[in-house]
């Protein structure tokens, strides 16, 4: 008889896709399998990797497939692949954690309630994490499940970053900055204090670039100041979200061109960015490729406006020693980085790194953290 593997399912459920890793529930956390349920909304299909043996495991779905459908086929798929693997904690992405949370927790019906309270705030994000939360419930109730913030890397930031310059009365109802990309900039930190120890203890730039971009400040692994803010649309361009706006024109959309607050934020959030540059599509190696002046322009845009956060981020810090790119950008475009480098000449001699993003390795262990402490 085969003995049984405990493990941890990190799961980060996006507005289209449930991307998902299997770890060992062990000290090092053997990566056991990872994959996606994507294009939930289109043309759905299932993909997984055997770590262990590599096999690459395709599934198309029908075209009626949900969130529970997809939720349901992960849990059954480990189930049915290894019957050793048992599942004994399960770990969401949360976008959004506010003032409240400053680190992962336990999922209660009370934590249920204040993370819907935050929806506002990331309407993109913040349903789906919490739908699969709730799916996950009905199907497994008890398997206890941990949520792992963006926000909560940022949480200590200094005042003079976390503040807009607005009246106290608004401050004190949580309009503020709260930056968002954690997880992905807590493994770059991680990461660093393994492989170049005297880098992670100095001033680093990280760039989270892709579909959703943003850069950080760090000092010791530590967040100094990061360009996301209230919500996940301020600072840079992104794939299909504006970043930076003068809140004057959103108030023009509204009081002088007729839209609905819901139309404003829809163009905002899904036909801005790379996408509304180019007026062709937010996938920046079609751009690259495309041979348009409109897709030149998107590109030459995200990169300046890449370059001068970068700029702003070091003056945060008071120097650079490092700059690392993470993210579908910032990890396969090296036309994009050598862009944004080219810009930064002024600013050398820094180190250069690009660190592969592994958000849900930092999810499970923080998982394992949070369960050491319930113990």
């Amino acid at each position: 008889m085969t003995d049984s593997q405990n493990t941890i399912l990190a799961i980060n459920a996006g507005s289209s896709s449930v991307k998902f890793q299997l770890f060992a529930h062990t000290p090092d956390l053997t990566l056991l399998a990872k994959g996606e349920v994507e294009n939930i909304d289109s043309a759905p299909s299932f993909w997984v990797i055997d770590e262990k043996t590599q096999l690459t495991e395709k599934k198309p779905f029908s075209s009626n497939c949900t969130y529970e459908t997809a939720i349901q086929y992960i849990l059954d798929w480990s189930s049915k692949e290894n019957k050793a693997w048992l599942i004994t904690a399960i770990a969401h992405r949360i976008v959004h954690g506010g003032v409240t949370f400053d680190r992962s927790a336990l999922i209660t019906p009370t934590v249920i309630e204040k993370l819907k309270e935050l929806i506002p705030l990331a309407p993109l994000h913040q349903p789906h994490n919490l739908a699969a939360i709730e799916i996950i419930s009905k199907i497994k109730p008890d398997i206890p499940q941990i949520a792992c913030f963006d926000t909560a890397f940022h949480f200590g930031h200094d005042l003079l970053f976390s503040h807009y310059a607005l009246p106290k009365k608004l401050r004190d109802k949580g309009i503020r900055r709260y930056g968002f990309h954690g997880l992905s900039y807590e493994w770059i930190a991680h990461t660093l204090c393994h492989n170049s120890p005297a880098l992670a203890a100095g001033r680093v730039i990280a760039a989270h670039l892709g579909n959703g971009a943003s850069i950080c400040a760090m000092h010791n692994g530590v967040s100094i100041d990061t360009t996301m803010g209230m919500t996940a649309v301020e600072g840079l361009p992104m794939g299909t979200r504006c970043g930076n706006l003068d809140p004057g024109a959103l108030i023009y959309m509204i009081r002088n061109l007729g839209m609905s607050a819901d139309e404003a934020e829809h163009i905002l959030y899904n036909e801005s960015g790379l996408l509304g540059l180019s007026g062709l599509t937010n996938n920046v190696k079609l751009l690259q490729d495309s041979d348009t002046t409109d897709a030149q322009f998107a590109i030459e845009y995200f990169s300046l406006k890449a370059a001068q956060f970068m700029g702003q981020m070091a003056v945060a810090l008071g120097g650079v020693d490092g700059i690392v790119f993470t993210g579908g950008i910032g990890e396969n475009s090296a036309f994009v980085r050598d862009k944004i480098l080219a810009r930064l000449a002024c600013m050398k001699p820094f180190e250069v790194h690009v660190i592969p993003a592994n958000e849900e390795r930092i999810m499970a262990m923080q998982t394992q953290v949070c369960l050491e402490g319930l113990t």
